[in-house]
């Protein structure tokens, strides 16, 4: 499996990353429903085909899944994303030594404030987002930033002096997108031309695109400033079909 480094932060990770919040929300997912066990060996059997980034979220259920996952496995190879969709600093404050001690490390690679929605999110959560700065200082967290459900908002993070990541909803046909792609592909570009490292969701439209996987990841990973990319999995075809085409885009491209 291809991996890359995140230019802002150094970060390695694969450049297919193992989604665990498909249709995920209030401590469930198209993942976690497939059975704990099932997941953990689904992830275990991830990371022996390199797919060491692995994403997850405090509303998805996963953190647990993901825990038991890493038992056993060399932490500093695995990379974590995780979101919390708390705005109040003095929560995420709390939570994420509850983190740390779940996952059983010192550190969490990624860490972003969940499902941004609102244009003026830059001064409307300063609370969260000096939390964020706060343990990004004290190594709690290598990388800081936010997932992006509202165009306004995706056009601002360029300005975000302190932000990281974005994981930002990108496909070809407009699919379960914060805007039409046309006019969402030059704002991503922007963020990754302003330093900023951009990372892929929606890249198969929620599962809407299934018809068709190696045209969505043709497109993906055919935008230079897309970094990496989260799809979610639930089957050992599913994974083995998505490192599949990874990496035999990869390698046309290469």
């Amino acid at each position: 499996m291809q991996t890359v480094i995140l230019r802002r932060t150094g970060i390695k990770l694969s450049r297919l990353g193992f989604g665990t919040g498909t249709h995920g929300w209030g401590g469930s997912s198209e993942q976690t429903r497939i059975g704990h066990q099932k997941l953990v060996d689904l992830l275990k059997l991830a990371y022996s085909y390199g797919v060491t980034f692995w994403d997850t979220a405090e509303g998805y259920g996963s953190h647990p899944h993901i825990a038991d996952a890493l038992k056993g496995i060399d932490r500093s190879s695995v990379t974590i994303l995780t979101k919390i969709f708390s705005r109040d600093g003095n929560y995420i404050r709390e939570a994420i030594p509850k983190f740390l001690k779940l996952f059983n490390t010192d550190y969490i690679d990624i860490l972003l404030m969940h499902c941004i929605t609102e244009v003026d999110w830059l001064k409307r959560y300063t609370s969260a987002i000096d939390a964020l700065k706060e343990a990004k200082d004290k190594g709690f967290v290598r990388g800081i930033g936010m997932s992006c459900h509202d165009f306004g908002a995706l056009k601002t993070v360029a300005s975000a002096d302190w932000l990281d990541v974005v994981l930002a909803r990108i496909n070809y046909s407009d699919t379960n997108m914060d805007a039409k792609t046309s006019n969402v592909m030059p704002v991503l570009k922007e963020i990754h031309d302003a330093g900023k490292d951009v990372l892929a969701m929606k890249v198969i439209g929620q599962g809407k695109l299934n018809g068709d996987v190696r045209k969505c990841f043709k497109f993906a990973m055919s935008l230079p400033y897309i970094d990496a990319m989260t799809v979610g999995m639930v089957s050992e075809e599913q994974l083995k079909e998505n490192i599949y085409l990874v990496n035999e885009l990869a390698s046309i491209k290469g």
